[in-house]
Order: structure tokens, then C-alpha cells, then sequence
């Protein structure tokens, strides 16, 4: 029960953490996209105002203020402190096409010269309002500098009905700190309801989540006692096979070699006897090979033999494959029934695996006890395995090695399986022995 759990809750905290990783990013990005919409809308208010502004003021200018009349100049500052130089406009500013200062409401500047940008003109030229961020090091802004950050926004006006006099440009600079103000509206009204939408959407998922991963945790368990069911089946119909030919063909084999070796020391003919020994000997070798295909097929009862005896059956098959083979186990090794029993499967798995894989000359097999843990290493000189291949095992269809592994694993230990220190392959399990 607790391992169910376990896998139950190893999965959600994956969840959880992607899932608060998905909030922290569209949290960051809603952010953004808050700061980047207040940016946007105190601009567009920014340029609405000077608009509305201009507009007033275009109500006092005529060609007076284009020769410095008095009378205009106190009408248009009269209409500007009034009603304009209002938070956050700090500067009102009306230029002629040459860049000269016509008004201003810092009176120093009236008169003064300098060159307008290609913005600016093309304001003039062609009307529209543009927004940009004030250059306070520049000599037309050394009045503005104790403000700090302005923005600078321009628009057209005309001495006379629009578009009948001469064009004008109108500006004005207003604080920065309005952006921020607007920022921060913003942000205070609709972060909370980002956050909180996406933290409802994460809580409402992780009950589907947990759903979700106990069925799938379900139907890894089916697949595991539909597996160990075809196991067991396996099991008992190699049982079923290994004991029809030990007690059918093995056994008239055997009587049937005796017999012939009988027969040979009766029959007086020289070249007979030799027939028949040698006939009888090859009964016997096959015979041999029939018993060591049935130790294969299904192994000795480990419970009554040990085992020692059950491996040393088990790699006497591995002479006719033409591979020399080290076994190292003591005599009296035991570690129980079950995992006997697994350490047996994957000697007999890792075998068959250099048989039909390795292409080795040399495999030597070693079970040692190490502490509290039983230790198996099945070590070959063949060609090797790749870094992908146990990847690509079970897609493949070799189930062998994610079959054991899964089996070692549920045991609770552990089965690794790499290069060798020379060549060939490795094959290591542990698990905690009795």
C-alpha cells in the first residue's frame, strides 16, 4: 500500500510543479502584457489631452503671435494657466516651421530658435499627435529638467480656422509618472483577477489530475497481474512440456542407449559392436542435450536442489554454443525461495541474452553475498550493448530485460546493465537477502 501511494504521489508533485511553473509564467507574461496595456493607454490619454488642449488654445492664436503681439501672447497664456498647465501638463510650448519658440509659459524661452526634428515637421506639415520621451539634455529643455522624466507630445494647430492659416506646432510636456500611476491601476485591478482565474484553474485541474493518475495507476497494476498471470501460465505450461519429455522421450532415450550398450557386449561381430556403441553413445549425447533443453524450458526445484545446482544445470547448455563459462557460487549459497528465484530468472535471462546477442567466447556468472544484499553478475567479452538499445528493447519487442528489470524492481532491488571494463556487457543485480 504505501509504494501505491508513492506512485500516486510522485506524479501529482510533477503536476503541482508544472503547473506552478505554467501559473509564474503567464503570471509574469499577464504582467507584462498589464504593464505593456497601461504604457499604451497613458500614451493614448497623454496625446487625447494635448489634442483637447491644443484645441483651446487654437481659439487665441492668430498672425498676432507670429510678430510677438502682446495682446495674443496674454490671450494665449491667459487660456493656457487657466485651463491647459493643469497635472500632469508642466510646460505648454508653440513653434513656427523654423523652430522658433513663439510661446511659452516659461517666458525665457519665447524667441528662442532651434532646430526642429523630421517628427516634428512632419507634424506640421501634415497634422496628428505623437508621444515620445522628452531629451532633457537638449538646450530647448534645460527649464524642464527639474521635473524629470516628461514626455513631450505635439500636434498641429493654425493661426486662423484650421487649415486656412499658418501651421503651428502645439506642445506640451506632462509627467512620466503618469504612466507609472496608470501601471499600477492597472495592475492592482486586474493582476489579483489573472492570479486568482489561473490558481482556480490549477486547483480544479489537480482533483482531474489525481483522477487521472489513479487510473492510470490502475491500469498499470491490470497490466502487471495480467503479466504475472501469462507468467505463471508460462510457467506451468513449460512445467507441462518439461515433464511430458522427461518422462517420454528422455526416458525411452535413456532405456534405449542402456540397451544398446547391452547389445553391443553380446553380438560377436567386431564391426556390430561398434555400431551399436556407437549408437548408444549418441543416444546418450542426445539425450544430454534433451536434459539440458528441459533444464532450460523449466529449471530444477530450487527449493530441493539449491541454488548451486540449479545454475550449474542451467549453463551446461552453454557448451554447445561453443562459450567457455566461469560459475562462482558457494555450494551452500542460499537466499531464500524468492530471490533464489529472481536471481535464477535473471542468470537464465542474461544468458540467453549472450546467445543470441553477444557473440562472446567467455561469460562468467558470480553470486555473492555483500552485506544484507544477494548480488548477481553475469559478465561476457562479446560486442557489447549500446547506450540506446535498452531503450529500444521493449518497442522493439524484447521484453526480456524490462520484464526483469520490472521484476527486480518490485522486489525492491535493483538490475543495471552496462558496458564492461574491457568489452562486452555487465549485467548487475542486487536485492536485500534474508
Amino acid at each position: 500500500m504505501p509504494r501505491r501511494s508513492d506512485s500516486l504521489a510522485r506524479p501529482l508533485l510533477i503536476f503541482a510543479g508544472l503547473a506552478l511553473v505554467a501559473l509564474t509564467v503567464v503570471a509574469v507574461t499577464g504582467a507584462l502584457v498589464v504593464r505593456k496595456a497601461a504604457t499604451d493607454q497613458a500614451l493614448a490619454e497623454a496625446r487625447q489631452l494635448t489634442d483637447l488642449s491644443a484645441r483651446i488654445v487654437e481659439q487665441r492664436v492668430n498672425d498676432g503671435l507670429l510678430t510677438g503681439d502682446a495682446e495674443t501672447l496674454g490671450a494665449v497664456a491667459s487660456v493656457v494657466f487657466d485651463a491647459v498647465k493643469t497635472y500632469p501638463i508642466v510646460r505648454v510650448k508653440i513653434w513656427d516651421r523654423d523652430g522658433t519658440i513663439l510661446y511659452s509659459d516659461q517666458t525665457e524661452l519665447i524667441g528662442s530658435t532651434y532646430d526642429l526634428g523630421e517628427d516634428e515637421l512632419e507634424v506640421i506639415d501634415h497634422g496628428g499627435v505623437v508621444a515620445d520621451v522628452s531629451d532633457l539634455s537638449e538646450p530647448e529643455n534645460r527649464f524642464e529638467q527639474d521635473f524629470g522624466e516628461l514626455l513631450e507630445v505635439y500636434t498641429r494647430i493654425d493661426t486662423h480656422r484650421k487649415g486656412e492659416g499658418t501651421p503651428l506646432l502645439f506642445e506640451t510636456y506632462q509627467l512620466a509618472s503618469s504612466i507609472a500611476d496608470r501601471r499600477r491601476e492597472l495592475t492592482a485591478t486586474f493582476l489579483p483577477i489573472l492570479v486568482a482565474t489561473l490558481a482556480a484553474l490549477v486547483l480544479l485541474m489537480v482533483p482531474i489530475a489525481w483522477i487521472l493518475v489513479r487510473r492510470v495507476r490502475a491500469s498499470q497494476l491490470e497490466r502487471e497481474r495480467l503479466m504475472q498471470r501469462a507468467l505463471d501460465a508460462s510457467e506451468r505450461e513449460q512445467r507441462r512440456i518439461a515433464g511430458d519429455l522427461h518422462d517420454g522421450p528422455v526416458q525411452e532415450m535413456a532405456g534405449l542407449a542402456m540397451r544398446l550398450s547391452a547389445e553391443a557386449e553380446l553380438v560377436d561381430d567386431a564391426d556390430a559392436g561398434i555400431t551399436l556403441r556407437s549408437s548408444a553413445s549418441a543416444v546418450r549425447g542426445s539425450v544430454r542435450m534433451l536434459r539440458s533443453a528441459i533444464v532450460e524450458i523449466y529449471p530444477p526445484n530450487l527449493q530441493q536442489a539449491g541454488l548451486p545446482a540449479a545454475l550449474s544445470d542451467l549453463v551446461t547448455g552453454l557448451d554447445r554454443h561453443g562459450i567457455e563459462l566461469s560459475l562462482e557460487v558457494e555450494p551452500d549459497a542460499g537466499f531464500g525461495a524468492a530471490v533464489d528465484a529472481l536471481l535464477y530468472r535473471a542468470t537464465r535471462e542474461a544468458l540467453r541474452n549472450v546467445e543470441e546477442h553477444a557473440d562472446a567466447r567467455h561469460v562468467r556468472v558470480v553470486i555473492t553475498r555483500q552485506g544484507g544484499r544477494a548480488v548477481l553478475e553475469v559478465a561476457d567479452d562479446g560486442r557489447g550493448i549500446a547506450p540506446d538499445a535498452l531503450a529500444e528493447a521493449p518497442p522493439r519487442g524484447h521484453m526480456g530485460l524490462a520484464i526483469l528489470g520490472d521484476m527486480v524492481s518490485d522486489a525492491g532491488g535493483t538490475l543495471t546493465v552496462e558496458p564492461g571494463a574491457q568489452a562486452g556487457t555487465v549485467v548487475r543485480v542486487e536485492v536485500q537477502a534474508p
